[in-house]
């Protein structure tokens, strides 16, 4: 609800400064065939105004270069770009409030097709070459689709109707061997786990409440980060917490609890070397918090770090990556949710090696 008000601000802002539409039109579209080592960014854009756009960072050369999807194919990326999932040679792009997925080539940029019938998707994970799954936020099923003909064949019932939040709201997903965990993020406190040989949860895991973000450690440990949720929220307000878990046999093995009720970390990732976890210490309500900023913690740590290894200080933290290669790690800045953002990339040891300038809201990397 927060989120929203902000977008609400910020069309007010936007709306101030129209675009001539007639001029979106008016450009040759880019073509390009790069096959450079990069990372795109997801920018979410606000909601409900459709200014959701995807960039492109050449690793190597340290170009930006931003608008790839509307410049290559003179189409709006729609509302809300949730994630981004590349399978071979194509990129899926979750656009989570315009309910589809775009398909695009990784070098080009253009279009192949789309996957439509969806709700309010939010991932997409590919089991293998002709079956994919697609959480969603508000449906009660995660949706299984073919990649090659973009279609819907079959979905996986998540309804949780004996509970006044009717079902689990999926979203990320890790796989290790052939099972699936499904972290359950809004009004809720569940892992679901999918086998899928028969595409079916067949057993779920309660963490503290609110888990938006999971990692599978070098020794099999599922780690989960859970927010705790916000005050007032219907679904009540617990201290957000890091969950260690035995991704074996489902059990949990540790619960790392954080001491202020005020922080709610997200956005957990982990290292090339999958011995070291980072996350970013912020509100999900604002963003403004004492000590903000990008945290690291070894997976053999008995407590939770205390000080900041990137700080966040006036800027407002909102994604994180690190780069499976190098571990290189990129940091975005949504400024203030209304204007362009910025993206912050270090070497593994917190040197900066560059910023520059993406879209409305980065939230999301995706590594080629």
């Amino acid at each position: 609800m927060k989120k929203l008000i902000i977008y609400t601000i910020c069309i007010l802002a936007l709306l101030q400064s129209c675009m001539d539409d007639d001029s979106l039109h008016d450009f040759n579209k880019l073509q390009i065939n790069d096959k450079s080592k990069g990372v795109f960014i997801i920018n979410e854009g606000n909601f409900m105004y459709g200014n959701a756009s995807l960039s492109y960072y050449n690793i190597e050369t340290k170009q930006i270069t931003n608008n790839v999807f509307y410049e290559s194919n003179d189409l709006p990326l729609g509302d809300v770009a949730q994630s981004m999932t590349i399978n071979d040679s194509l990129a899926y792009i979750v656009i989570n409030n315009s309910g589809k997925i775009y398909v695009i080539n990784i070098n080009t940029y253009k279009y192949v097709g789309k996957i439509t019938g969806l709700v309010s998707p939010r991932y997409i994970h590919f089991i293998n070459d002709e079956k994919a799954y697609v959480t969603d936020l508000y449906s009660k099923k995660i949706t299984i689709i073919n990649p090659q003909s973009f279609s819907i064949i079959d979905n996986i019932n998540v309804d949780n109707s004996e509970t006044k939040f009717l079902q689990h709201s999926t979203d990320q997903m890790l796989q290790y061997n052939n099972f699936v965990f499904v972290n359950c993020w809004s009004y809720d406190n569940k892992i679901l786990v999918i086998d899928t040989d028969i595409d079916e949860v067949i057993d779920s895991i309660e963490v503290a409440k609110q888990p938006n973000s999971m990692v599978i450690d070098k020794n099999n440990k599922l780690w989960v980060l859970s927010d705790g949720g916000f005050a007032d929220s219907p679904y009540g307000q617990d201290t957000a917490a890091i969950t260690k878990i035995d991704a074996d046999n489902f059990k949990l093995e540790k619960i790392y609890k954080f001491s202020s009720l005020n922080s709610s970390p997200t956005k957990l990732k982990i290292n090339g070397s999958k011995d070291t976890l980072s996350f970013i210490y912020g509100n999900w309500g604002n963003g403004n918090i004492e000590n903000g900023g990008v945290y690291k913690m070894p997976i053999n740590s008995e407590t939770l770090p205390n000080t900041a290894f990137i700080e966040q200080k006036t800027r407002l933290f909102y994604g994180l990556a690190i780069d499976p290669n190098n571990s290189d790690i990129y940091i975005s800045d949504a400024i203030d949710n209304c204007q362009n953002g910025y993206v912050y990339r270090y070497n593994a040891k917190g040197f900066p090696v560059d910023t520059f300038k993406v879209g409305i809201i980065p939230g999301a990397f995706c590594f080629k």
